[in-house]
């Protein structure tokens, strides 16, 4: 493991930078709309806006990385979002807003890529799911330092995102004097929309609602703990929580689903997700002990979603398939996360904040309803069905990174 580190350290700490700076962007920019008076609608555009771009991002960082390569990708992709962030001063007009969210998640997903093709280019066969579980420890870790970190700025002033530049900036930094061999890239495989319809129906509706979940939580979980009463540096433990509670889930998450069906899991999933989202749902005013432990219990679930819909999408997808595999789990993906935050933005700012809960009560439901055991005829399962599983380091999308298969980069393994 300290090997693995020592080779791929330069990488992990960017992604560990950048993905600080992503949820501290996030969070900031939704208590601060809260400050304005803006509408719950307001931040669930936001969030919409930057779950569009990062989707835009996957086809804008194919071309990118093959016309100029990694590092000057990476490295111009982070000054487009230092910049973007630090423009946010400048105005808080929300059409404004939307376009440099957009933006931004267009250059986050291009790192993204640059990252994650990187990794899986340079990783031995026989290392890559160590390699990728740490990338993926690195992301879970910086999404919840971004979170404490708004306990440093509790009036939510410029200081804030004059950090979030910084990081973004200081990240460029171990990507840039990396000694690592450069990975080298593939043209990408079409996708074909019918096939995948047609074969896996249920990990799409689950990728789908993962994706809404997700969106929904990254860009309004602030706003509903903010509306509870709770100071900033209290939402901040909040979300970092419940995403802590996220990355706890993987490791039994892994055990289960090499052991289980993966159709039962999701279905076993989405009905406690119902279960533990009610109760916040029925109480108008809990307390900050009543939302952290229920936070962290719908934490623990939602999390788990997106890696079981891979897992089973790729169970049941010949190998020749999966790099245009993850391009449709991304396209779902991000579907997902741009009406998520939408929809439950409009039922929090019409029917009131704890109508967030309602939502995710509402889409595990959903799930629930169209995913089970009995609907898999295992007529497509593969011999080489992925034995790890994946795990989602933001809101909006990663790609099939642990399983047998490739990143959202499409970046074929010859090995």
């Amino acid at each position: 493991m300290f090997g693995l580190t020592k080779t791929f350290g330069a990488l992990y700490l960017s992604s560990l930078m950048m993905q600080l700076g992503s949820m501290l962007l996030m969070t900031f920019l939704a208590l601060r709309l809260n400050v304005l008076g803006a509408s719950e609608t307001a931040g669930g555009a936001l969030m919409a806006a930057n779950a569009l771009g990062m989707v835009v991002g996957g086809w804008v960082g194919r071309s990118l990385i093959a016309q100029v390569g990694h590092i000057r990708t990476f490295a111009a992709c982070g000054g487009i979002i230092a910049a973007a962030v630090l423009a946010h001063e400048f105005s808080a007009a929300l059409p404004f807003w939307l376009v440099l969210r957009a933006l931004v998640g267009v250059a986050m997903m291009c790192q993204m890529m640059v990252l994650e093709s990187w990794l899986n280019d340079q990783a031995k066969t026989e290392q890559r799911g160590s390699v990728l579980a740490l990338y993926m420890v690195a992301s879970y870790v910086g999404m919840m330092l971004g979170n404490l970190a708004l306990s440093l700025d509790e009036g939510l002033g410029i200081r804030a995102l004059l950090g979030v530049a910084m990081v973004f900036a200081l990240g460029l930094v171990p990507v840039a004097l990396t000694r690592s061999m450069h990975p080298t890239t593939v043209p990408a495989a079409s996708i074909d929309l019918r096939l995948f319809l047609r074969r896996i129906p249920q990990s799409l509706v689950t990728i789908l609602v993962s994706g809404m979940l997700n969106g929904a939580f990254y860009g309004l979980a602030a706003i509903y703990a903010s509306k509870q009463g709770l100071p900033t540096a209290q939402v901040g433990q909040f979300m970092a929580l419940s995403i802590g509670a996220g990355l706890l889930a993987q490791l039994p998450l892994g055990w289960l689903s090499d052991r289980l069906p993966r159709a039962s899991l999701i279905r076993a999933v989405a009905v406690l997700l119902i279960l533990v989202s009610l109760p916040l749902a029925f109480n108008q005013s809990p307390s900050f002990a009543t939302l952290l432990w229920f936070g962290a219990g719908v934490g623990f679930l939602q999390f788990c979603l997106y890696p079981l819909g891979v897992a089973l999408a790729n169970d049941n997808m010949e190998p020749a398939l999966r790099v245009s595999l993850s391009g449709m789990l991304l396209i779902t993906f991000g579907v997902g996360a741009c009406f998520g935050p939408l929809i439950a933005g409009a039922l929090m700012e019409y029917l009131g904040a704890p109508s967030f809960y309602y939502f995710y009560a509402g889409s595990a439901l959903l799930l629930a309803l169209r995913v089970g055991q009995a609907n898999v005829t295992g007529k497509h399962l593969q011999k080489d069905a992925p034995l790890q599983h994946p795990v989602t380091p933001n809101g909006i999308a990663s790609s099939n990174l642990v399983s047998v298969g490739d990143p959202v980069v499409e970046c074929i393994d010859r090995r």
